[in-house]
């Protein structure tokens, strides 16, 4: 089992050299995301917002909530897909782009109330030389989007 996956490893490493690392670093990393699809949500969450402002409210959470479902399986089974494929180029030869195009888009989508932001910590903020910074405004509460000193 141990020869096997260091002769994948080889494999992959070898294939990354000779195609070029851009292409299949990329489709690595979209997979990633990807596959983190239900941990993340972004679908479901688009997709009940989306329910209740072009339908009802009232399908929102029903209708919404199983048309995100159905979309993050399917963003995780491209995720899954991207990973293990990530040295082999698509179609064409150095043509690592999404797989799906138009319907599902590379990125990742988030409902059009939230816009996502770095978080504002002492590790990406220069300003810390200064002696202060910005930073969670209560970071004891999970899911908290209150930030200070935010752009």
């Amino acid at each position: 089992m141990h020869k096997r996956s260091s002769i994948l490893l080889s494999l992959a490493a070898l294939s990354c050299f000779v195609a070029g690392c851009a292409g299949p670093e990329e489709k690595l990393g979209r997979g990633f995301v990807n596959v983190t699809e239900f941990a993340r949500g972004g679908e479901i969450r688009r997709r009940v917002e989306q329910t209740a402002i072009f339908a009802t409210p009232e399908q929102a959470y029903t209708t919404g909530f199983i048309r995100g479902f159905d979309r993050s399986i399917v963003r995780t089974g491209m995720g899954a897909y991207e990973i293990l494929t990530f040295p082999i180029a698509n179609r064409a030869p150095k043509d690592y782009g999404p797989i799906l195009v138009g319907r599902y888009p590379a990125d990742p989508p988030y409902p059009d109330s939230y816009r996502p932001n770095w978080v504002a910590d002492t590790l990406l903020q220069p300003d810390t030389a200064l002696g202060f910074s910005g930073g969670d405004l209560a970071p004891m509460i999970p899911g908290s989007r209150f930030r200070i000193f935010d752009n």
